[in-house]
């Protein structure tokens, strides 16, 4: 790939790609969390926008991400993971869903502290509500090529 003066490469992310790889960077128990100036800020030379989901995931990895993690990594197209979350963080626990292809769901155990809570996207690319069974698992849904990260609502 050749770039042309002036052009970014960050113009050839996709747009669907940032809050999956956001999610990912910010809401796994390891790492370390790093976010690019121009994806809080906005690029306006190069025509690119603030990411608006950002300042979501950066709350909920504040508020949200803690406690044991599961994964489900099980199909190429459709991952995802949950956070228990712990006693120090009140209504902490998350669910993540990330769909590189088409729409899908997982059933994933995010613990039975959260047996017959309700749970929304946080992002808002689902508009369902889902509710915990009482072994502590739910089926939580992503649309094409997105991310849903689901939180008790």
């Amino acid at each position: 790939m050749i770039l042309s003066p002036g052009q970014s490469l960050v113009s050839f992310v996709e747009r669907w790609f940032k809050p999956a790889a956001y999610s990912i960077i910010l809401l796994r128990n390891v790492g370390y969390p790093c976010v690019f100036y121009g994806d809080f800020y906005g690029i306006p030379h190069d025509n690119i926008e603030p990411m608006q989901e950002l300042r979501t995931l950066i709350k909920l990895r504040k508020e949200k991400s803690y406690g044991e993690e599961h994964d489900y990594f099980d199909n190429p197209n459709i991952i995802g993971w949950t956070r228990e979350g712990d006693e120090e963080h009140l209504q902490s626990g998350l669910a993540v869903v990330i769909s590189n292809a088409g729409t899908g769901e997982k059933k994933m155990y995010i613990g039975t502290k959260f047996a017959g809570k309700k749970f929304i996207d946080s992002l808002g690319n689902c508009e369902d509500e889902i509710v915990i069974d009482n072994e502590g698992y739910g089926i939580f849904r992503v649309k094409e090529k997105s991310t849903s990260v689901w939180v008790e609502g």
